[in-house]
């Protein structure tokens, strides 16, 4: 007799994987943007450069912390789903899953957006003032990039939920 787990076991499974992948890349992203400080040596003496400088990285911060606290919380949730086969919230959180993993995918491909674009706007004006930041914005990049990541694995998450609410609807 074979004994192949049942299609809800799966995504169960998948989910809580793609919630871990979304807390790793969020873990690594708030720790490379919040270390993310350079000061350069110019002809006006030293010029210091740090992430809570620049208002839209501030923006990114916070859609990291706001995601890594969600995703926290969901990671719980869906281990004990996983391990108890039971839902804590019942009926109720596949509604809150759907819709919490739908505004979270916003809320982190935003900051995303704004860190990226920031980067990109500042390293452009830093390069033609000929101040060398070429580290800091390499950084807040690799920064927006992984909170890029983060986004897309908690979208996918966010379809797998959506597949689980037309059954307990």
């Amino acid at each position: 007799m074979d004994s192949a787990p049942s299609s809800s076991t799966v995504s169960r499974t998948v989910i809580l994987l793609l919630r871990v992948l979304t807390f790793v890349f969020l873990l690594i992203a708030l720790i490379l943007i919040a270390v993310t400080r350079v000061t350069e040596d110019t002809t006006d003496g030293p010029v210091e450069a740090k992430f809570t400088d620049i208002h839209a990285y501030r923006y990114m911060i916070s859609t990291i912390i706001v995601g890594f606290v969600y995703n926290l919380m969901q990671m719980v949730l869906s281990i004990i789903n996983v391990v108890s086969g039971k839902r804590v919230c019942g009926d109720f959180g596949y509604v809150f899953d759907f819709f919490g993993d739908k505004i979270m995918s916003y809320f982190l491909i935003s900051g995303s957006a704004a860190g990226y674009g920031a980067s990109e706007d500042l390293h452009t004006f830093f390069k033609a003032q000929d101040l060398p930041f070429n580290s800091f914005f390499a950084k807040a990049n690799a920064s927006a990039s992984l909170l890029l990541v983060g986004f897309i694995c908690n979208a996918i998450a966010s379809i797998f939920t959506s597949f689980a609410l037309p059954k307990k609807a």
